[in-house]
């Protein structure tokens, strides 16, 4: 593992710490949240015209393996709360769920955020990816690239991409086309938070890269998944 750019783990620490202080800040002036409310906002949506969030990311949170829309299931509430509520405020620009973010209120975001939190459904059996790509995937996410100066992906988001919560998400088992989709948003500008890491190392990656990083953790099992077949 590489831990050749300390700016880069003292950056994540102060977004943690600083992603903290808002959250922290937004909680006192939100109420507690419904779990269950946020049942019925993602089976049926909301009165004000949201649609529910089942309709792409399931009931259950786990998708519809395809990648088209990411795992939602088993994130930390802190971590699903801050995407909604970047989605809302253009940190993240998507043509889809920057007008469903807005259109939710606080409420609405804390319940259902709480909801999917809670949410642990099994992973979706998929096709192999080619296991050259998966190789060439597992040195960037395990070990990096130190001639580039780049980290392991693993440096940040744990061991086996496992996540780092409350702030930093898992990407085991993550779908590969949403992985190598929001790199490059990252790369483009067009998802404007982390910008001194994530912004910052999907820059150094090629196309191919990010395709064999994607494909890597996808095939990856959760070490709850992990224990669970054993």
């Amino acid at each position: 593992m590489i831990l050749n750019r300390p700016s880069l783990a003292a950056g994540a620490a102060a977004v943690i710490v600083g992603l903290g202080i808002s959250s922290l800040a937004q909680a006192q002036s939100t109420p507690p949240a419904d779990p269950q409310r946020g049942a019925i906002i993602a089976a049926q949506g909301t009165a004000a015209g949201a649609p529910g969030c089942a309709q792409c990311h399931a009931f259950s949170g786990a998708s519809d393996g395809s990648g088209a829309f990411p795992r939602v299931a088993g994130h930390s509430e802190f971590y699903l709360l801050k995407q909604l509520r970047d989605f809302s405020s253009d940190v993240r620009d998507n043509a889809v769920m920057s007008p469903i973010a807005r259109a939710l209120t606080p409420q609405d975001v804390v319940d259902v955020a709480a909801y999917y939190a809670g949410q642990h459904p099994p992973f979706l059996p998929l096709p192999q990816p080619d296991a050259a790509l998966v190789k060439q995937g597992k040195q960037l996410a395990t070990v990096g690239d130190e001639g580039r100066g780049i980290q392991s992906c693993n440096n940040c988001h744990g061991p086996g991409g496992a996540g780092e919560p409350p702030a930093i998400p898992y990407l085991a088992g993550q779908y590969a086309p949403y992985i190598a989709l929001e790199l490059r948003m990252w790369q483009r500008g067009f998802r404007k938070s982390s910008p001194t890491e994530m912004a910052y190392i999907s820059k150094q990656l090629t196309d191919q890269e990010i395709e064999a990083v994607a494909a890597y953790y996808q095939q990856v099992r959760g070490p709850g998944e992990v224990a669970a077949s054993k």
